[in-house]
């Protein structure tokens, strides 16, 4: 009898949980125009919003470009500041927890930081803690001093005790964060993060988009997404521009995004009389317009990635893409815009591959690229139908 009892309160439990929506907190620094924030934004978009209820919880205090249409949308921008000062961090985290409704899941976007949300997320009650892996920071922890070795290590452990799941956004993501031996562990998985591909079949008036830039109609526009910081390499960019300004009078780069490089790389823009070559544009909402209206080419030389989505726009939008050796070759959707060069050979090299292209014909129609994009794990239509499905079947394995 007590069997039967306890089989039948299991079957409404599954019954309730199946009609009340799955909540979800997404840990993220800010939600800024960067890669992560848009996938997410993406996800938000169009996910089913009755069936699932996602919030944010940020590690600022400071407004953010996405804020207004998250809350538009019907979901919460929850502050968690003092990141850096563990123990406030923790309690804060606690207390929001406790404050608000209890999650479902807990998904993670901060990288090795994730262990430590991730313990207090467990010992908050939270059943599902997501640990999300987006960058390859392999080559950036191999340099890395004693003390955050120490740091590093320490976080991946705890990741590894506390997380019931593992994303990564590619192959060397989930190598990077959950070691070497990541295949072997059943919680890790790669799940390729979308875009939403409806700009990128419209049609935009080219010479309108180039006027507002200061950009000839007749203009090659060499074109770059992402934030200034390191990583990005944006100081070998401008060396590229620089011995291109002298090569081709032709040649314009456009610069989108922002970040703590920004000033420095404009007064290096300066300094080197490239104002009129070289646009740094900031942060800007129409990227899939700029793509197909003011760019001509896509230069990405990354020092490291996990698995940049502004390639995925950039093939969607027909642009031949020159990028570093050590991007994973899972962005490789539309092969015969891709070519990749060694960070190893000099700027020199690089300008000479950008004029090689510049003077090619096509290799693939701008329709034909859009169509590659779409079929693929990329469209972001096809990667929440994987996300759904796992946040669905966690939430009933552990009812």
């Amino acid at each position: 009898m007590h069997c039967k009892d306890s089989t039948n309160i299991q079957e409404q439990n599954q019954i309730s949980t199946k009609q009340r929506p799955i909540r979800i907190l997404h840990v993220v620094g800010g939600m800024n125009r960067g890669g992560i924030e848009t996938w997410l934004m993406h996800v938000l978009r169009h996910i089913d919003r009755d069936r699932f209820v996602i919030d944010f919880l940020v590690n600022t205090t400071k407004p953010c470009p996405y804020d207004d249409e998250v809350r538009t949308l019907g979901s919460q921008i929850i502050s968690c500041p003092r990141a850096s000062q563990p123990l406030l961090y923790g309690s804060n985290f606690k207390r929001i927890l406790q404050k608000n409704e209890s999650y479902d899941i807990v998904h993670s976007h901060v990288q090795h930081f994730n262990g430590y949300v991730l313990r207090l997320a467990k010992h908050a009650g939270v059943p599902i803690r997501i640990a999300h892996s987006h960058n390859d920071t392999s080559a950036v922890e191999a340099k890395a001093s004693p003390t955050r070795k120490l740091y590093l290590n320490l976080m991946k452990w705890l990741i590894s005790r506390h997380a019931t799941i593992g994303l990564a956004a590619s192959r060397p993501s989930a190598q990077s964060l959950f070691g070497s031996h990541w295949e072997n562990d059943p919680r890790w998985r790669v799940l390729y993060c979308g875009v939403d591909l409806t700009p990128f079949r419209q049609s935009v008036d080219r010479q309108a988009i180039r006027n507002q830039l200061g950009i000839p109609v007749d203009a090659f526009a060499i074109g770059h997404v992402g934030r200034f910081e390191e990583q990005k390499n944006h100081e070998f960019i401008l060396d590229i521009a620089a011995l291109l300004a002298k090569k081709d009078a032709d040649i314009r780069f456009l610069l989108v995004g922002d970040g703590p490089l920004r000033a420095q790389m404009q007064e290096k823009v300066d300094r080197m009389n490239l104002s009129d070559r070289v646009m740094l544009a900031g942060v800007r909402s129409d990227v899939p317009q700029l793509m197909l209206g003011a760019m001509d080419l896509f230069l990405l030389p990354s020092l490291h990635e996990g698995l940049p989505l502004v390639l995925m726009e950039a093939q969607a939008a027909g642009l031949p893409c020159i990028l570093s050796n050590v991007i994973t070759q899972e962005v490789e959707v539309v092969r015969p815009l891709m070519q990749r060069l060694s960070l190893s050979k000099s700027a020199s090299a690089w300008s000479e591959a950008l004029l090689t292209i510049k003077n090619a014909k096509p290799k693939i129609t701008q329709t034909e690229a859009y169509q590659l994009v779409e079929q693929s794990s990329f469209n972001i239509h096809n990667s929440l139908k994987q996300l759904e499905a796992l946040y669905l079947e966690r939430s009933f394995n552990e009812v």
